[in-house]
């Protein structure tokens, strides 16, 4: 029994020797981080720090490059949009020039219908306003009335219909961009309160706001913290918080190349709506044109009627003109 209790007086020796050992170690750790003013100074994980600060430096630098893209594309579409305003230029410079030199070549004030209010020779070439009643000036004029009011309403009810087409592409256009645009916000305000709710719980989950107990447990029982004893985290932990930081890196980068497609997306529809407007206005200037080919063509017809009845005057009305013979036979006698 003797040799049983010495045996049982070692062994707890052995321990309490053991337990002396392990706690002198400790306070050997403990003095080595405490002594150490970089760390006691810092007290946070100072390699985490710099790699949220090369990953923000990073994005910064993703962020710039993408705004330096934007300007670029924004010149390059300021530079077409000055193109194409020259180029209206221009056509509208080119078509008044045809215009002047048309009216310059073939619109003589002599050639115009309301010449005969200014003629020095009106009274000279005036005749009769009505020779019978089967005079074919009357039917003539009757007909030239009819068609210039038809050609008058055609024009103006597809002037009207033209207009009408415009406007209600504008509306839907603007309708649906509207649309568009209230969605992307509600999406976005979606992404940043889930991105903040998100960064909260990631903050208040996080080893940096919740001490690992692992390293403070007492050697009286797991259920005993000695909280003056934990001072940082292990190896473990550390490729954790890394590992949950590039997840976060890499969810803010997928991110932003949404949102970068959503922006070009969004570019891509103000070009399609700048080339649609383009597209709108060389129609409306070709039908412009075509109107002015119409009116030059009812100018060409009343040339040619005006012609017509100079021709007719000329070779009908005056053809029997007096002789000398016709004067001289006045004055001649007393009565």
């Amino acid at each position: 029994m003797s040799g049983l209790g010495l045996g049982w007086e070692a062994q707890e020796a052995g321990a309490v020797a053991a337990a002396l050992e392990r706690r002198r170690q400790r306070e050997l750790q403990r003095q080595s981080r405490v002594f150490n003013a970089r760390l006691r100074t810092i007290g946070v994980d100072k390699d985490a720090l710099d790699a949220q600060v090369k990953d923000r430096k990073i994005q910064e630098a993703a962020k710039k490059a993408r705004n330096e893209e934007l300007a670029n594309e924004i010149k390059q579409n300021d530079k077409v949009m000055c193109m194409l305003e020259e180029r209206q230029k221009y056509d509208i410079r080119n078509i008044n020039k045809a215009v002047s030199d048309f009216q310059k070549n073939f619109q003589k004030p002599e050639t115009r219908r309301e010449f005969d209010l200014s003629d020095p020779q009106a009274l000279k070439k005036d005749r009769p306003a009505r020779l019978s009643d089967s005079d074919p000036r009357y039917d003539l004029h009757d007909k030239n009335t009819i068609e210039l009011d038809r050609k008058t309403m055609e024009q103006q009810r597809t002037e009207e219909e033209t207009h009408r087409a415009v406007c209600a592409a504008t509306k839907e256009f603007n309708r649906s961009q509207a649309a568009e645009l209230a969605e992307r916000k509600k999406l976005e305000k979606h992404q940043k309160m889930k991105d903040d709710m998100d960064e909260i719980s990631s903050l208040l989950q996080g080893d940096l706001l919740s001490e690992n107990p692992e390293q403070a447990i007492s050697s009286f029982g797991r259920h005993r913290v000695i909280t003056d004893r934990w001072k940082g985290m292990n190896q473990d932990q550390l490729m954790a918080i890394r590992s949950s930081q590039q997840q976060q890196v890499l969810e803010k980068l997928r991110l932003k190349e949404e949102e970068c497609r959503r922006d070009a997306e969004w570019d891509r529809q103000s070009i399609q709506a700048a080339r649609a407007q383009l597209i709108l206005e060389r129609h409306q200037q070709r039908q412009s044109w075509e109107r002015c080919r119409a009116l030059d063509s009812i100018n060409a017809e009343l040339s040619q009627e005006q012609k017509s009845k100079n021709i007719y005057l000329k070779e009908e009305e005056y053809s029997n003109v007096p002789t000398s013979q016709y004067f001289a036979q006045f004055n001649t006698t007393s009565r």
